[in-house]
């Protein structure tokens, strides 16, 4: 039988510092990080979080220039139920939710996938929901230069669901737009096709289980 061999691409420097640094922090917990089921967690550890935080890495702005087209389309544009996966800032435990994304060209549009890797840049990294919010908004603006942006993100917090006030059904929404999006028609427009999808954030985290957990830390990349 062949052996099975996972390439990932680290900076192992990196990796190496996270790993010693997991391996006290194991010890101030009380943990005997050579015990055998602990051997490899630095490691695993390590590399969940350099995964979790990649956005670092990543450039937004030329993300959407990468794939940048000249339209003359000037009708509203909503990529919608975008998943995103975030941690907070303050707990470093994680947020779970949606992000809703709406733009009326100007001339210029960019590729669907663009606008959901946008979100996945800014979410890959230590946020507080508000500011992601403000950031997505912004590098669109920026970047396509739109008549209008509108952003709304819809996520549930572990720090509220399993410490602290522990309410296990809270979901947190926040907003941003600007340009044609401040005229109240044009953002309602765009809030019931955003509103057809709030339903479903629902079902996200209905329970937080196991299976739940694995998928924050992304094992479809990281595999522990």
């Amino acid at each position: 039988m062949a052996n099975y061999e996972r390439e990932d691409k680290y900076d192992l420097e990196k990796i190496e510092q996270l790993k010693y640094h997991y391996r006290e922090v194991l010890r101030l917990l009380g943990e005997d990080p050579e015990r055998e089921g602990l051997i490899k967690t630095p490691e695993r550890v390590a590399k969940a979080w350099s995964y979790l935080t990649k956005g670092y890495e990543q450039d937004p702005v030329a993300i959407l220039q990468s794939a940048m087209f000249k339209e003359e389309y000037k009708q509203m544009v909503v990529v919608k139920d975008i998943e995103l996966f975030s941690v907070c800032e303050h707990h470093m435990l994680p947020f779970v939710g949606k992000a809703h994304v709406a733009y009326i060209p100007n001339g210029t549009i960019t590729g669907l996938s663009k606008v959901a890797r946008v979100v996945e840049c800014f979410a890959r990294r230590l946020q507080v929901q508000e500011r992601m919010t403000l950031q997505i908004k912004e590098c669109i603006q920026k970047t396509l230069n739109p008549l209008g942006v509108m952003v709304v993100v819809e996520a549930q917090h572990l720090c509220m669901q399993m410490r602290g006030v522990k309410k296990q059904n809270s979901v947190t929404t926040t907003s941003d737009f600007c340009g044609a999006f401040n005229q109240a028609k044009t953002r309602e427009d765009a809030l019931k096709i955003v509103r057809s999808a709030q339903k479903k954030i629902k079902k996200t985290w209905q329970s937080f289980d196991f299976r739940t957990f694995r998928l924050y830390f992304s094992i479809q990349s990281v595999k522990i």
